[in-house]
């Protein structure tokens, strides 16, 4: 038998997790079973390296590291190509250019490989370095800066709602989901199979659209759903009737809308007045991603809309509607969370 290695508790720990880890390099995974092994003192070296499928040297190589240097010397020990003369001066060349200069040919971004051509460098360099310094030229995203006055005001007091919502009352998150086509497809859709994802035919015949009003109970993340035909203020004073004739009486509402016109009319204003102990609040511009029902929609898309096949506008409010009641039996909120607060919303 081998000489058995004594392990504390936070190697063994950690020579179990690299043991399973299912994205480290399988050599390291390799020498921590090596050493679990050696720690069984159950096995020889022979044997542990055929289990291993390595040489009886490796074990004993991984063996004098481990009782040399501990976990420390289970790290592999390769020096590394010597760096050329001017690598740095040509490294941040090759930033420079990407980060200040377009293609001449009119791109308007760079790729690897004409930014090869364009230094007379191999366009494997190019990404090396873009890979190191984090560039991706290739990438693009999107972004909206609120332009209103009273954004942190606004945002502020939409975070308070949901962090800590005043006793006793109630908080909604209202929105409505315009425009959802009842789309019938014309061909059969072929099913799913192995190696092969469903297939819709392109071509579909529309039977008419319905608008989805939602309010989204903050605290427990239950839906109240309602469609209409018709996208107007009555209609949206309506679904908040329905809203207040779904909680006790004289429960304090609160409900967090965003800056649509139809939310800001003259029956809107009449149906505030006439309930006292419903609030308003409207999420600042440009900044609908403050409304909590904007996860619930995106998820409803996902799951019944951006696939369904709907014969008629009934059978598309059907589908809806039994969707928001199965969605209700396990609601759960969200974990609404906002990760790096040093940065100003927006």
């Amino acid at each position: 038998m081998a000489e058995r290695i004594i392990l504390s508790p936070p190697e063994r720990r950690e020579l179990n997790r690299m043991s399973q880890s299912r994205s480290a390099r399988v050599e390291d995974a390799r020498r921590a079973k090596i050493i679990l092994a050696l720690a069984s003192g159950r096995l020889s070296l022979s044997a542990i390296s055929r289990q291993e499928r390595c040489s009886l040297n490796t074990v004993r190589l991984w063996r004098g590291r481990f009782q040399a240097e501990r976990l420390p010397g289970l790290w592999s020990r390769h020096r590394g190509r010597v760096t050329k003369a001017g690598a740095e001066k040509l490294d941040a060349r090759i930033i420079d250019w990407t980060l200040h200069r377009k293609p001449a040919d009119g791109s308007t971004q760079w790729s690897c490989r004409k930014l090869g051509a364009a230094l007379h460098i191999n366009h494997m360099r190019v990404a090396r370095v873009w890979s190191k310094a984090g560039l991706q030229p290739h990438r693009r995203r999107h972004y909206m800066t609120s332009d209103d006055p009273e954004f942190e005001h606004k945002a502020a007091t939409v975070l308070g709602l949901y962090l800590k919502p005043p006793v006793n009352a109630v908080v909604f998150c209202v929105d409505e989901k315009t425009a959802i086509q009842a789309l019938d497809r014309l061909d059969p859709v072929l099913p799913l199979s192995p190696g092969r994802a469903e297939r819709h035919g392109f071509e579909y015949f529309r039977h008419g659209t319905l608008s989805l009003y939602a309010a989204l109970n903050t605290a427990t993340g239950e839906v109240l759903g309602k469609t209409a035909s018709r996208h107007t203020s009555a209609e949206f004073v309506a679904f908040l009737e329905q809203i207040v004739a779904t909680q006790p009486a004289g429960q304090e509402v609160h409900l967090i809308a965003d800056n649509l016109s139809a939310h800001k009319t003259k029956a809107v204003t009449a149906f505030l007045d006439a309930h006292p102990t419903v609030h308003l609040h409207y999420t600042p511009t440009y900044s609908s991603w403050l409304n909590q029902v904007e996860i619930w929609f995106s998820k409803i898309q996902r799951d019944l809309i951006t696939r369904g096949i709907f014969a008629s506008t009934t059978d598309l409010h059907r589908k809806i509607m039994r969707y928001i009641r199965h969605y209700n039996k396990a609601a759960v909120p969200f974990a609404w969370t906002y990760k790096n607060s040093a940065h100003r919303i927006q």
